[in-house]
């Protein structure tokens, strides 16, 4: 595409890639018999019979993620662009306790509305959001659960949580990483984001038995913002071929866990990465004397960070 995007959207255009690379590896959705708590659109249901490419979107960041409007132009950008490469969007949300595995555009803009209260949900409250009947913005952990429920095996998004600064004392680490240890999806992101303690997460993830591999020449670890955290990853890939065999030889070693891949953002941006880590150093201690903790933390970060950036954190998302 000739104009620039966003981290996000390039994370999602990689994502078809690899997918596209499992079909042609011969590589098989995994059988779900649990689907009874999902509603497939017709698209993805059609999709996912044909063993078409199919990638998973959260809406997390359409609910708590992005303020309004640009989530729902992000979310509808995204959803295009992953069409125009070739794939199929699936877009997974909850809404009055249903499961939907591929939004349509006016349930998104639902989801989007500042005036509809969603649940930030994780795989912990996924039974009580569905037994109360209440709507739900998918997050890492959420969206990978359902996604393999629903047979799909690529999921993407801008940046995935972790280990929080200071967790040596708070233990706030993020339900993400233990998901990734325990569920066979691959997660293409732009890295870890970097309100969160990078070195930290990384190891945690070795522990959860996760395997973390960048996207590119070198294995220089994005930090979300910027295209180096300076903290390497264990591999690096260059192909979307090399991605397929990845997934497909974890799928064939039955191995249980999920792989990540790390996308750096577009080159326009890093200059900005400097700029905005300053000013989350200044936000996370804000936050700490605040009290503010939990799931709260991270949105309440984002918000405070795009806002005294003027809107430059935003755009690098």
């Amino acid at each position: 595409m000739a104009r620039s995007v966003t981290p996000l959207l390039k994370s999602y255009l990689k994502s078809n890639l690899i997918n596209q690379g499992c079909q042609h590896r011969g590589f098989s959705y995994s059988s779900c018999l649990r689907t009874g708590h999902l509603k497939f659109s017709e698209q993805v249901k059609a999709a996912i019979a044909a063993r078409q490419p199919v990638v998973a979107l959260e809406t997390t960041i359409v609910t708590h993620g992005m303020p309004a409007p640009q989530n729902i132009r992000t979310a509808l950008e995204v959803e295009d662009i992953v069409r125009q490469s070739g794939a199929v969007p699936a877009t997974i949300g909850i809404i009055k306790g249903q499961v939907y595995i591929g939004l349509e555009r006016d349930q998104i803009e639902y989801l989007a509305d500042p005036g509809t209260t969603a649940v930030k949900t994780s795989r912990h409250d996924l039974a009580y959001v569905l037994s109360q009947g209440l709507n739900g913005g998918t997050t890492v952990s959420g969206t990978m659960v359902l996604a393999h429920m629903a047979g799909i095996p690529v999921f993407v998004t801008g940046g995935i949580g972790g280990v929080h600064r200071g967790a040596e004392s708070t233990m706030d680490i993020s339900a993400d990483l233990t998901e990734l240890g325990r569920t066979p999806v691959t997660v293409v992101s732009a890295g870890i984001k970097s309100i969160l303690d990078i070195g930290r997460t990384l190891e945690y993830l070795e522990t959860q038995g996760v395997c973390v591999a960048t996207y590119g020449a070198t294995n220089d670890f994005p930090a979300f913002f910027s295209r180096s955290s300076g903290f390497k990853a264990p591999y690096h890939v260059t192909s979307p071929y090399q991605v397929a065999c990845m997934i497909e030889k974890n799928h064939e070693l039955g191995l249980q866990s999920g792989s990540l891949i790390a996308v750096p953002i577009p080159l326009e941006f890093d200059t900005l990465g400097q700029e905005i880590e300053t000013v989350i150093q200044s936000v996370v201690r804000e936050a700490q004397d605040k009290g503010i903790s939990g799931k709260e933390v991270t949105p309440y970060i984002l918000k405070r960070v795009n806002d005294l950036t003027q809107g430059k954190s935003l755009q690098a998302k």
